[in-house]
């Protein structure tokens, strides 16, 4: 089990994990810009923007490392997958640019806000399917003998696949609301969050019970994760039940972290099923050794600059006890 190839695997799910922990709460925090209201929703709004606005780019570098892992160190899969998923991967890739693009523009007070919302709504869809056709097994027909609707549409726009990308989209709302409760400084402000993590996270856990009974395309998970699984959301609705947001942020990622994971082992040793597994699809061993270094050089950097920005920009700002 332990092998060069899955190493090199092993860092793209890490870095799939922290994509969905980090850019996927971005998203969800589109999504709460969309359905913002009450006598609150201006200020909703702009505590949405606040928390976003330093780190949204920051983010995507796990979703770029995990690409370009993929490409050099599995090239078959990223190859099969690309031309199965190119339709999908294209619209997602688009709702991505957009929902930058409209947030500076937002920003800078040019309007865009509406596009920002709409790509944060669609975008975790799209991500979703493409994560339940490879799931199901089903990408393969892209770069197989069929009609092109069979091979680049059928693929991926199947009932299974729209509810893993439903599923993704709870998902990043949940890991939003639990993270915007620490935010605010205002109470009323918390309890809309709170509200919110409380709707999000049943709405995660209602659709993870009807995936896995429903569709029997669904990977078999592992009971063993399934179970922290659920622990971990236990632990999350009664942390926010009680309001202790620190707490319910560290459940909430734990849960989503083990939802990820469980995939991946469900579907382990395959890297696209049915039949290209990771040893299958790895590169000559020189370019994994080269890649691991590459990754190994470039963390030395990346955690210290994360770190550093996450230091300024999303700390204690409050002012020092000697300023007047």
């Amino acid at each position: 089990m332990f092998s060069l190839p899955n190493v090199l695997a092993g860092i793209i799910l890490v870095s799939l994990t922290a994509y969905v922990l980090f850019g996927g709460a971005d998203f969800g925090g589109g999504v709460w810009y969309l359905l913002a209201s009450g006598p609150r929703r201006a200020q909703q709004r702009e505590v949405i923007a606040k928390a976003i606005a330093p780190v949204w780019e920051a983010n995507h570098v796990w979703l770029i490392l995990a690409i370009v892992l993929l490409f050099t160190c599995f090239p078959r899969a990223f190859a099969v997958i690309a031309i199965g998923l190119h339709i999908p991967l294209t619209l997602m890739l688009i709702g991505i640019v957009l929902r930058g693009s409209a947030f500076v523009f937002q920003s800078y007070g040019g309007g865009g806000g509406r596009v920002f919302a709409t790509a944060s709504l669609v975008t975790p869809v799209l991500l979703g399917m493409c994560v339940g056709a490879v799931a199901s097994g089903t990408v393969w027909w892209g770069v197989r003998d069929g009609s092109f609707v069979t091979s680049f549409i059928g693929s991926w726009l199947t009932p299974f696949a729209f509810a893993v990308g439903v599923f993704t989209l709870a998902c990043f709302a949940f890991l939003a609301a639990v993270y915007l409760t620490l935010e605010p400084k205002d109470a009323q402000l918390q309890e809309d969050f709170r509200t919110r993590a409380l709707l999000a996270g049943l709405a995660v856990v209602v659709l993870a019970a009807i995936g896995l009974a429903v569709f029997p395309e669904a990977p078999p998970v592992h009971a063993g994760i399934v179970t922290l699984a659920a622990a971990a959301a236990v632990a999350a609705f009664w942390s926010l039940w009680r309001r202790r947001y620190r707490m319910a942020r560290a459940a909430a990622a734990a849960e989503v972290v083990f939802i990820v994971w469980g995939w991946a082992v469900a579907q382990y040793p395959y890297l696209v099923p049915p039949d290209l597994t990771i040893a299958d699809a790895a590169s000559p061993r020189v370019t994994l050794e080269l890649a691991l270094i590459a990754v190994l050089a470039g963390a030395v950097v990346l955690f210290p600059s994360l770190y550093y920005l996450m230091r300024v920009f999303k700390g204690d700002r409050s002012p020092l006890k000697n300023d007047h």
